[in-house]
């Protein structure tokens, strides 16, 4: 019997070695679970690769950013800007904390309009969030001029951008604190977890209490001395902590990250080399500083087919596809708060025409020539 070859390409494949296995499997055989010295590993390990003072792992990058802004005191009624064209998430993070977000134009780079910024300013304003989009860094100079003049926080959604600089800097380190993901499709995967950067105490004191309940101690350090029982709860908090098994993964990841983001920067230039060319189809810049989260090209007239049925037509061949994202002001949720004189010209114009193209460390050159003459061809 003749076995079947699969000519599929997938638009991700997790990159799980036998390290990261041993690594998963060793904390399973350690007394904690969670909240232990896996995690205390992790967190070092991730404000070093930063370089910022403190990072505090959590269960995931949206409770990073509601941690994030409850620690800087955002209440109802407050406005945060974010960008139109961002996973729903970001807006979550601030609609959870009782305040309304307000969406903004996006720029060429697919990254927030720093000209939208200050168009979108009132005096309810308290924070930008701005979203790193695909790995490629925001103006952070630009927008941090914008805060400092109008006294607002920054909060950095990095969820896309674990390895990215700007300047020679880790984003993150820029504004007040920056929101990072594990999610499987990451840079590096804990399946679902999420870290917060920052160089500020006080917001690192607030995360560490917040995401365990508002308690001040942790499991370990309640049994290292005095009565276990003897800790204080400082506010209502949550349950955002991340377990000994996902920081083991994550510290045996965090390991190969110059190299994965090396890898994906490789498979881009690749992707770049040969599309470059082809009329009709813009491809992205790429920089050593970006760690090329996502490749994105734009499909415009004179490719001569539109995004949606170039993307039928790779998914009839077997290559996977998808488009990041649909701008959050389509979603029904935002509907009824927009106004109706607001609208978003780069960021419709460019959702018509991106489409994500397949990407992750260990693509083959023979999956990305697929990729590539079906897209020709």
């Amino acid at each position: 019997m003749v076995k079947k070859i699969d000519k599929s390409v997938l638009f991700f494949k997790p990159w799980i070695t036998t390290e990261d296995k041993k690594s998963v499997l060793n904390a399973l055989n350690s007394t904690f679970l969670t909240f232990g010295p896996k995690l205390e590993i992790f967190e070092r390990s991730f404000s070093k690769m930063t370089g910022a003072k403190y990072a505090i792992a959590v269960s995931n990058a949206t409770s990073a950013l509601q941690l994030s802004l409850k620690a800087i005191g955002i209440k109802k009624g407050d406005q945060v800007i974010i960008p139109d064209m961002t996973f729903v998430a970001t807006a979550s993070a601030v609609i959870n904390n009782d305040a309304t977000p307000v969406l903004t134009d996006i720029s060429e780079d697919f990254n927030i309009s720093t000209k939208d910024i200050e168009r979108k300013i009132t005096d309810k304003t308290k924070v930008i969030v701005p979203v790193h989009f695909a790995g490629k860094s925001c103006n952070m100079n630009e927008i941090m001029k914008i805060a400092k003049k109008n006294n607002l926080a920054v909060i950095e959604d990095c969820a896309h951008a674990i390895g990215t600089k700007f300047n020679g800097k880790h984003v993150g380190l820029f504004g007040n604190a920056g929101c990072f993901s594990f999610y499987p499709t990451k840079n590096i995967t804990t399946i679902e977890g999420g870290m917060v950067i920052t160089n500020s105490k006080k917001i690192a004191d607030y995360i560490k209490s917040s995401r365990n309940h508002g308690l001040t101690k942790s499991l370990q350090r309640r049994y290292e001395k005095g009565y276990p029982w003897e800790y204080d709860v400082i506010e209502a908090g949550y349950n955002y902590r991340l377990d000994e098994i996902r920081s083991a993964l994550g510290n045996s990841q965090l390991k190969r990250i110059s190299e994965l983001n090396s890898l994906r920067r490789k498979a881009s230039r690749y992707y770049n080399s040969k599309l470059r060319l082809v009329e009709g189809i813009i491809v992205p810049e790429i920089t050593n500083d970006d760690s090329c989260h996502l490749y994105i090209i734009r499909i415009q007239k004179k490719f001569g087919e539109s995004r949606n049925s170039l993307y039928s037509r790779l998914l009839k061949s077997g290559i996977q596809t998808t488009v990041h994202y649909k701008p959050l002001h389509k979603f029904t949720i935002f509907r009824n708060n927009k106004d109706k004189n607001e609208n978003y010209p780069n960021t419709i114009i460019i959702y018509n025409e991106i489409l994500s193209l397949p990407l992750y460390p260990q693509i083959s050159r023979k999956e990305q020539d697929r990729v590539i003459n079906c897209i020709i061809n």
